[in-house]
């Protein structure tokens, strides 16, 4: 093994120490790199109940991304103290689950590389194709010696596999389920994006997805997130929510909601600030500063908290009548597509 340490995932297993009996926690992969094996950790904390509401957190897709990974332990880390002392928040746990993957590429987190120990890029790897405009960053199956490298097309790396069991154990049999996969090192501005990634065709999920933004907009009308549809940014082959929406629509039609998020953290602002950051490995990609990886740690717990009470009050933007449907649907698309 090499002579390097490994922080974010001491600090997880610290965590699932701590938890103890109060989480569920479980390692749902073992990924083998260099005679070690990196864990894959889930934790779910809540109810057990299949008929419950699910929000769940995914962080460190990319490895290189790693304050996705960060955030999330940050905010376990509050969670477990909430559990000492909050009844609200324990009172909301007994109708609800909340699911942790905090770091979903090990190796890539651990070796600092945007990729697997595959060169395989995971957000690139699931079997949809893109329709459209596509480059190189699209992804390509020539080479994992070159960036976005999708892996092999007649089977997906453990990594995703692993995303996808999860998304398929807590979510997909939920009455109503988010996920929220964090990522940095887009823009200057956060960004908040559901599917497609792969075609700029509006998905199912479209008038939920605008009543979700529209209440967002109405609670902080100062918010600093672009809401968007993520292929009116850059489209994608390959991309897990696609794959898993898709797979979602295919099993249970319009009988339940499942909104895959993608908080994609503008990092170039931090590089703005600090152009010579742009040299380090994590420049692009991770706050250096201590003062600014603090800023990022509670940056988006406002986020995270609406987003967990939504789900446990869906009747203004995920249980709506058939007009109420047909009205968000038309709104959404003369505000994103028109």
């Amino acid at each position: 093994m090499e002579n390097r340490s490994f922080p974010e995932l001491d600090q997880l297993e610290a965590l699932i120490r701590q938890f103890g009996d109060r989480a569920h926690c479980e390692i749902v992969e073992q990924i083998n790199y260099k005679d070690t094996q990196f864990p894959i950790h889930c934790l779910s904390l809540g109810s057990n109940s299949p008929d419950v509401p699910v929000l769940a957190f995914f962080g460190g897709v990319h490895g290189l991304e790693k304050i996705g990974s960060e955030v999330i332990l940050a905010y376990l880390q509050t969670i477990l103290q909430l559990l000492d002392w909050d009844e609200e928040f324990n009172a909301r746990l007994q109708h609800s689950r909340l699911v942790f993957v905090p770091i979903v590429n090990p190796v890539g987190v651990y070796r600092g590389t945007r990729c697997n120990g595959h060169g395989v890029d995971l957000m690139r790897n699931s079997p949809i194709e893109s329709i459209g405009n596509t480059r190189l960053y699209s992804g390509q199956r020539f080479s994992a010696k070159l960036p976005w490298y999708r892996g092999d097309e007649s089977k997906m790396e453990k990594e995703a596999q692993a995303l996808c069991w999860v998304v398929h154990q807590h979510l997909f049999n939920a009455p109503l389920s988010i996920a929220i996969d964090l990522h940095s090192g887009f823009g200057i501005h956060d960004r908040l994006w559901f599917p497609y990634a792969s075609c700029q065709t509006p998905f199912p999920g479209i008038a939920e997805a605008y009543g979700l933004k529209q209440l967002f907009d109405r609670c902080y009308p100062h918010h600093f997130y672009k809401i968007e549809p993520m292929s009116q940014e850059y489209v994608i082959s390959g991309d897990l929510w696609d794959y898993l929406y898709d797979d979602f629509i295919n099993r249970h039609g319009r009988q339940r909601v499942f909104l895959p998020l993608t908080l994609e953290m503008g990092s170039w602002l931090w590089l703005r600030k600090s152009p010579t950051h742009l040299f380090q490995r994590h420049g692009l990609f991770h706050p250096l500063l201590p003062h600014r990886q603090q800023r990022i740690m509670r940056r988006h717990l406002t986020l995270f908290d609406f987003l967990y009470r939504s789900l446990l009050y869906p009747q203004k933007w995920a249980k709506l009548t058939s007009q109420q449907q047909e009205h968000n649907r038309q709104q959404a698309m003369d505000f994103w597509y028109a």
